[in-house]
């Protein structure tokens, strides 16, 4: 496995900047990690890159909007938006694509990577589900349980019907349970609760790091 090359880059004009990540990409074949100095500045990357290059898959990687040791928890969806990252870097990325991040959030500890591997939630269609079991995870993995979901990790529990807002931008799903049966699962948009996407498999992963 050959090392990571690390290079510092400077004085690109916004906008240029992306198409030089661009080109390391494609230069290396592989994944590249940008550094951007703030938030702001890997917005400006993420859409940039969205311009260039629509097919190349970019993740961000958002610092917390708190210091570690405030009394005020992270934004939720910041959160979500880290958990997800780091959950799909867990367990399987792209052969290419183009991790965005901050300096404050490089800096950051980071769960471990067997850590992360190891608490996730699977379902697919027509199985039987513990709910007992499916609760204890949601509360463990720092789900918080509300009348609707409306931002991610929420979750709420109206019979046999649990709505479920994990971290990504999937949106929120809904399970339909027919006794302990799996009868259906789909997404849905939690301003309109139309469905957006049926599934055969729901896998859940933690959304908080703690």
């Amino acid at each position: 496995m050959s090392r990571p090359q690390y290079i510092t880059m400077g004085g690109a004009p916004e906008g240029f900047d992306a198409r030089l990540v661009l080109a390391e990409a494609a230069k290396s074949g592989g994944a590249v990690c940008h550094i951007a100095r703030d938030d702001r500045r890997m917005a400006q990357m993420a859409e940039a890159l969205r311009v260039f290059a629509p097919d190349m898959p970019v993740f961000t990687f958002p610092g917390w909007d708190c210091l570690p040791f405030d009394r005020v928890s992270p934004n939720p969806d910041i959160s979500a938006a880290r958990m997800a990252t780091l959950a799909a870097l867990t367990h399987g990325m792209p052969s290419q694509y183009v991790l965005l991040t901050t300096m404050s959030a490089a800096m950051q500890k980071v769960p471990a990577r067997d850590i992360l591997r190891d608490p996730a939630f699977t379902a697919r269609v027509g199985t039987r589900v513990d709910e007992a079991a499916l609760r204890q995870f949601l509360v463990r993995m720092g789900f918080s349980q509300s009348p609707t979901v409306m931002e991610p990790g929420d979750y709420a529990i109206r019979g046999g019907i649990i709505d479920i807002f994990p971290p990504g931008d999937g949106g929120p799903v809904r399970l339909d349970l027919f006794g302990d049966m799996l009868d259906g699962a789909r997404r849905f948009d939690p301003a309109t609760q139309r469905t957006t996407e049926k599934l055969e498999m729901v896998e859940l992963a933690p959304v908080s790091e703690v």
